[in-house]
């Protein structure tokens, strides 16, 4: 039997949380010689939005720093964080999403992808404050106003995890998806209780021990993810990874239904799309 991560803290009655949000586009140049994490403050402020999901492909950074998951060692995490990982060099992020919001009354983002130089390729944890823009780039994503994550201490885990706040009427929504639900199930229940057939899927998080439909697998307690053109059509979820574990390897593929449960959080934007009758 696959050992399941261990939480500190009592079990949240509440498995899913979840805030409506008015979604709209949020495009722009983010400049070189900031830090991420300034260059997607001032984009989102210019929006007037509080929270959403960005996609950082094609931007390049000099330093890059992030970090991997990692086994816990302190005793009252059930995972952790690697140390820093500083290599030398332009490094571009090729596959990515981050979600954006507040951490202490800032902007703050939290974003997970795969990233190269001309010699490596790594997935991870990227660290905003600390990696800087090489080039000038654009970026696009989505925005709300009146809706956004908000990192709280979250008493079952005892880590500070972003957490959907505010609310306002829209179709889209916000969501907190907590331990041990199975990502496939638990999506397709919050997307049918609020109306939603048809959307797409943004979202960082991680898996306890991953399982895909195509046969593989990554047997690791701890990992990172992030979604990858992930959908929902009538009704079903289509949810396509890339998945990074504690040695550093990386993996891609479709997850099976009712065998992913969600490691430490899942935070997520649900993006409704129209279809035509």
């Amino acid at each position: 039997m696959t050992a399941r991560m261990n939480h500190p803290g009592p079990r949240a009655a509440q498995r899913a949380q979840v805030c409506a949000a008015q979604l709209k586009p949020v495009c722009g140049t983010l400049p070189a010689g900031q830090t991420v994490m300034q260059a997607v403050a001032a984009l989102f402020a210019s929006h007037d939005c509080k929270g959403g999901t960005l996609c950082l492909d094609g931007v390049t950074c000099e330093p890059m720093r992030f970090v991997l998951p990692a086994l816990s060692k302190d005793g009252q995490h059930a995972a952790w964080y690697s140390d820093t990982h500083a290599p030398e060099g332009v490094w571009t992020i090729r596959n990515s999403t981050a979600s954006v919001g507040i951490r202490e009354g800032a902007t703050f983002l939290h974003c997970h992808g795969i990233w190269s130089s001309d010699s490596q390729t790594w997935m991870g944890h990227l660290l905003p404050m600390e990696a800087i823009i090489a080039a000038d780039v654009e970026v696009t994503g989505l925005g709300s106003a009146g809706t956004w994550f908000e990192a709280l201490p979250d008493r079952e885990t005892a880590f500070t995890l972003f957490t959907p706040q505010g609310g306002e009427t829209g179709a889209g929504l916000f969501v907190r998806i907590l331990p041990g639900e199975d990502v496939v199930t638990a999506i397709e229940q919050i997307a049918a209780t609020h109306g939603i057939c048809d959307a797409r899927l943004h979202a960082v998080g991680s898996i306890d021990h991953v399982r895909f439909a195509e046969g593989h697998s990554m047997d690791c307690l701890a990992t990172e993810l992030r979604f990858d053109d992930a959908r929902l059509v009538d009704g079903r979820a289509r949810i396509r990874i890339d998945v990074v574990d504690i040695d550093g390897s990386i993996a891609t593929g479709t997850l099976t239904r009712g065998d992913n449960p969600v490691g430490v959080t899942l935070e997520l934007i649900i993006e409704p799309e129209e279809t035509t009758p």
